[in-house]
């Protein structure tokens, strides 16, 4: 994992605010704060970033790349540009609950959680606008998983 700062940053941000699975509800300026506390890294191929059962304390956003999302080895869903992960154990103060995986090479904001504390306790409007948007991420998620399993049930029930 390497990590780059400068102007590439300005064209990240600008990609995340418009990306189509962003965290919606954060303003330009939410970003700029956020991304004044993040630190751009990079994961090569095959290189987790998150470990299932693993302590982290860190949310990563994803800038470019696609990441595979695994629980006791057994896919799940695949994310990228704009998506969150470790947010789950981020708002239960937990261990990792699956294993994030960079399919190709992935840049992605890390997002130490002290630093998210102290930025929202500075700015409680933004932790309102995170939250929120973790909230609807997450519900996103959770329909997709619905509709695969109602897909796979309709499937064995034809054959």
């Amino acid at each position: 994992m390497s990590s780059r700062t400068g102007p590439a940053q300005e064209q990240v941000l600008s990609a995340l605010q418009s990306t189509k699975h962003r965290l919606e509800y954060l303003t330009p300026n939410d970003w700029a704060l956020i991304a004044d506390r993040a630190k751009l890294v990079t994961f090569k191929k095959n290189e987790p970033l998150l470990r299932q059962g693993k302590q982290s304390k860190v949310v990563y956003v994803i800038t470019s790349g696609k990441v595979s999302v695994a629980v006791s080895g057994t896919r799940l869903a695949q994310l990228g540009p704009g998506q969150v992960c470790g947010e789950m154990a981020f708002l239960e103060n937990t261990l990792a609950s699956a294993t994030a995986t960079a399919e190709e090479e992935v840049e992605a904001y890390a997002l130490e959680w002290q630093g998210l504390m102290d930025l929202f306790e500075l700015f409680p409007h933004l932790a309102s606008r995170f939250y929120r948007s973790l909230a609807v991420n997450l519900s996103r998620r959770l329909r997709e998983q619905n509709t695969l399993k109602q897909s796979a049930s309709l499937d064995l029930k034809r054959s």
